[in-house]
């Protein structure tokens, strides 16, 4: 039975990331002219499928000028020449999906440095969320999610789906490279800023006769550092051997097998028959936020390839009514769907569609159906609920002075952070949620550090 790295595990849960933002870097002395030069973007080679090492492959269909003479690059450069230990731990925890989506960029003519954005937006965590809303291994937010059809559900969240997610993320490149006529410097830096905040940095740069190359253009200080940090990660991998960087090595086979479920499937179940563990299954099939797949698809589990056959083989035989427990409960009374669903870690939605309910309204003495999960709910270690419990106990032994807010009718996070005299982003960032969520009558908020004598 194949791992994951140790390293990808450790670091769900404690990696701590904006999306899409870069590390703070202490300018040095340059030797190199501020000037930039134009630089002939490399012709793609075609693929020799003998190469064995992912790597030596990347290198090969490696397209971007990677040697502009520009501060910007090298003081990117620097930095990872300062952290030599950076890329040998993103590129273990790349160590699953990396074959995937290296020939999913080849396989469109894309440059090779593509798939090593990930690299730059998630470190290669497919769990990774940023306070901004962006989630998933290409940090997609939610609007630009639901444009390119990732969908999200209580079940199921697109973005972090690596097969979905990473279609969509070069489906959006690749437009972002027709729109800026070839150039992929400002294909790379809208995929960051944003296609209209590129737009109008080179209208601006026009109207003052200045050229509009990604480097003469005046971008928010992010993509500024964003585009020559990839450039530099290419770099690294370019000239691992030269600069004494180390990146783990990847075969280059397939990690993974996608296995056809034919419906929701409890992923504790599915784990067993498979022969693997359940982190195992939850790491390469990060888009399930729950205990199993979502009811409405994609009904695709993805296995190391050595573990497909056997799951297929026992989904053969697995009869429909095994594949999710339905828990069949009586209603108390004092019981509302909320609380129902809480106790059963299941929603309201799925609780109402489950039993062909029309309203929120129910009865004590009524039967209802629940599904239930097979195994407890700390076997689903990476399940959302559990991450999310789990980050929320790392903040609040951090934290010197805790409270927590119950919400009440008609509180909003602004409302809430007024009180307290605290800023929305930080309040929404210790509860693992977005400035922009919904928060629900009852729901529980964790304050740190406040002083609870202040608040009106």
């Amino acid at each position: 039975m194949r791992q994951l790295p140790a390293l990808l595990l450790a670091t769900t849960l404690g990696l701590a990331l904006t999306g899409c933002q870069t590390q703070t870097v202490q300018k040095q002395p340059l030797k190199a002219s501020s000037l930039v030069k134009p630089v002939q973007t490399a012709a793609p080679r075609a693929i020799q499928p003998e190469e064995s090492d992912l790597w030596q492959l990347t290198r090969q269909h490696l397209q971007l000028p990677l040697d502009y003479q520009h501060p910007r690059l090298e003081s990117q450069l620097n930095w990872y020449l300062r952290h030599p230990s950076h890329m040998p731990r993103v590129t273990e925890r790349a160590k699953p999906y990396y074959h995937h989506i290296l020939h999913e960029v080849l396989k469109r003519d894309m440059p090779a440095e593509i798939a090593l954005l990930p690299i730059i937006e998630s470190a290669y965590d497919p769990f990774a969320y940023s306070h901004g809303s962006a989630a998933g291994p290409w940090q997609f937010i939610p609007g630009t999610a639901r444009h390119f059809g990732l969908r999200s559900s209580w079940w199921y969240d697109g973005r972090r789906d690596i097969l979905a997610s990473t279609d969509a993320a070069l489906t959006y490149l690749e437009q972002l490279h027709r729109r800026f006529d070839g150039d992929w410097l400002l294909a790379l830096a809208a995929y960051n800023a944003g296609g209209g905040t590129v737009s109008r940095a080179m209208r601006r740069n026009r109207e003052q006769n200045k050229p509009t190359d990604f480097w003469s253009l005046d971008l928010p200080a992010e993509t500024k550092a964003y585009v020559p940090k990839l450039l530099a990660v290419a770099r690294t991998v370019r000239d691992a051997d030269t600069l004494g960087i180390t990146l783990t090595h990847i075969d280059n086979t397939p990690y993974f097998e996608a296995v056809e479920t034919g419906g929701q499937i409890d992923l504790a179940q599915a784990a067993s028959m498979a022969g693997l563990d359940l982190d195992t299954l939850y790491q390469l099939n990060p888009g399930f936020n729950r205990w199993a797949t979502d009811p409405d698809g994609p009904h695709l589990l993805l296995v190391p390839t050595e573990n497909a056959a056997p799951l297929r083989q026992a989904l053969q035989t697995l009869p429909p009514e095994k594949r999710v427990n339905w828990h069949r409960y009586t209603v108390r009374p004092g019981d509302t769907l909320s609380t129902i669903a809480q106790r059963f870690s299941s929603s309201v939605s799925v609780i109402r569609q489950g039993n062909k309910l029309n309203s929120h309204l129910i009865r004590a003495g009524q039967a209802l159906l629940v599904p239930k999960p097979s195994a407890s709910s700390e076997s689903y270690s990476l399940s959302l609920e559990q991450r999310i419990q789990a980050e929320r106990q790392q903040l609040e032994q951090r934290a010197k002075r805790k409270h927590y807010h119950r919400v009440d009718s008609g509180e909003s996070f602004w409302s809430i952070a007024r009180r307290y005299g605290v800023g929305v982003r930080d309040l929404a960032r210790w509860n693992q949620m977005a400035p922009s969520d919904t928060l629900k009558i009852g729901q529980t908020l964790l304050l740190l550090n406040v002083d609870i004598a202040d608040a009106s």
